[in-house]
């Protein structure tokens, strides 16, 4: 997983580098919820752009960072999900109360 940080707007990006299956998904959920907690972002963007499969551990893996994002008072947003794994979110309501956003072409990496 890659991470970046913007200090200043207090935005987290967890760039997930991986399907996220039953064998992945928990080293995903301890590195995740260590850079939310030692960061205290405002904001936590979870970019599926390198995710082309996902099963039902990786909507236990969101929901659980979503909880842990809001613990702490961060919202959590989704971007750069392709559309198998949006028809999962889909279908599970994920989407009610998680949203999709569109990536900034001009957002810079820190």
């Amino acid at each position: 997983m890659k991470i970046n940080f913007n200090e200043k707007d207090k935005l987290l990006n967890l760039e997930i580098d991986e399907e996220i299956d039953h064998h992945k998904s928990e080293n995903l959920r301890r590195i995740a919820d260590y850079e939310i907690q030692r960061r205290n972002p405002k904001k936590v963007i979870l970019d599926f752009n390198n995710v082309f499969f996902m099963d039902s551990a990786g909507i236990g893996m969101v929901i659980g960072r979503y909880k842990t994002a809001s613990m702490i008072g961060a919202k959590l947003e989704m971007k750069n999900v392709k559309n198998n794994i949006r028809k999962i979110f889909e279908m599970t309501g994920i989407l009610k109360i998680i949203p999709i956003i569109e990536e900034d072409k001009n957002e810079k990496s820190i």
